[in-house]
């Protein structure tokens, strides 16, 4: 059994022209973090409230483990459909001790079993020694994990995590990310998690879903996502992609930078755009130039390059930190032989014959 499904649900606000959520399908397997991403206002946090119960849907219908929670006759309020949240400022109770905050969610439980369950997450998340603490008193990535484990408390069937990172500085995001994702494994538990942060979408979730206008995009595994783009907004979005104007020829697809050896189902002389990120791309400084490094950029163990075509198309290509090569040389740019390119027609990625 699935622990969500969403069948073509939509949500449009009263002072909106257009629907914050279109027509969206998505189903979530027990022990699952799906990851919602897209840039703000594509429908991914709407889409989150609809599951949680904190939005009615328009149309379509949700079912929770099985349950139908929302359709046009039906709609069970948030207390009621076994979810947990996690929000991007942690909302703990200021007033409550780390202990007390954790239990809060465990009333109506006997006093002896709330206690044990609260002491068993607190373990869980590495904080059974801070008990008694209050929630000023403790780190970002700290308040973070109680709050994890106050959602988690109640053993609910969904967690739902909107931004929770967000508030969060960049090393400490890194880390906390990696704890938070190890005790949901840990716990087996089933989880929906949004952010706008690609890298963050690639690391956290077992799938993605990813958003533009309201419209899901594409659904799939994080290296599906990253290497298969169904459409060009995702290899954009999801990788930094630079793209190249082509020509399909019955022998591959000419470009500015040569021919690709790549057959497509296309009629001959059909205008393509290749995907390239930087590390498809290479260049050397060799005697027939077709690119002028525009600038360099030290990222530590590599540089990025800008490079500018004859044609002004900018393209991106990384070099080992030990290779310096100054903006304003001509070099040569080509793609590496081994890498296989994504090819869109008309904003749609084409099936290789």
């Amino acid at each position: 059994m699935n622990a969500l499904e969403l069948h073509n649900v939509s949500k449009k606000f009263p002072s909106a022209k257009t629907p914050a959520v279109n027509d969206i399908s998505l189903t979530l397997r027990t022990g699952e973090i799906l990851a919602l991403v897209g840039p703000s206002g594509c429908g991914k946090t709407t889409t989150l409230r609809l599951i949680a119960g904190l939005e009615r849907p328009d149309s379509g219908s949700l079912h929770i483990k099985g349950q139908l929670v929302a359709d046009d006759g039906h709609f069970t309020p948030p207390e009621k459909r076994g979810v947990g949240m996690v929000f991007q400022d942690h909302a703990l109770f200021p007033h409550l001790t780390v202990f007390e905050n954790v239990k809060f969610g465990l009333k109506g439980q006997p006093a002896a079993k709330a206690r044990e369950t609260t002491l068993g997450m607190l373990k869980l998340v590495g904080l059974e020694n801070f008990g008694e603490r209050y929630p000023h008193q403790l780190s970002g990535g700290e308040r973070q994990r109680v709050a994890l484990a106050r959602a988690l408390a109640p053993h609910p069937v969904l967690v739902l995590m909107d931004e929770p990172f967000s508030s969060l500085d960049a090393d400490l995001r890194h880390e906390v990310r990696e704890q938070v994702r190890g005790i949901l494994k840990a716990m087996s538990a089933t989880a929906v998690f949004v952010t706008h942060d690609q890298e963050e979408a690639l690391y956290m979730g077992d799938r993605l879903a990813v958003f533009q206008n309201g419209h899901l995009e594409q659904v799939g595994l994080p290296e599906e996502i990253f290497h298969e783009s169904s459409t060009r907004f995702v290899a954009e979005f999801m990788g930094d992609s630079d793209f190249l104007p082509g020509t399909v020829q019955n022998d591959g697809i000419q470009t500015e930078l040569g021919l690709i050896p790549q057959k497509l189902n296309l009629p001959v002389d059909s205008a393509v755009e290749i995907s390239l990120r930087a590390d498809d791309v290479d260049f050397d400084q060799s005697n027939h130039p077709n690119a002028l490094v525009l600038a360099r950029f030290f990222r530590g163990a590599y540089y990025q390059y800008r490079l500018r075509l004859a044609s002004g198309k900018l393209i991106h290509a990384f070099k080992p930190h030990t290779q310096s090569i100054q903006p304003g040389t001509s070099v040569h740019a080509f793609i590496g032989a081994e890498h296989q390119v994504t090819v869109f027609h008309n904003g749609a990625a084409v099936v290789r014959d």
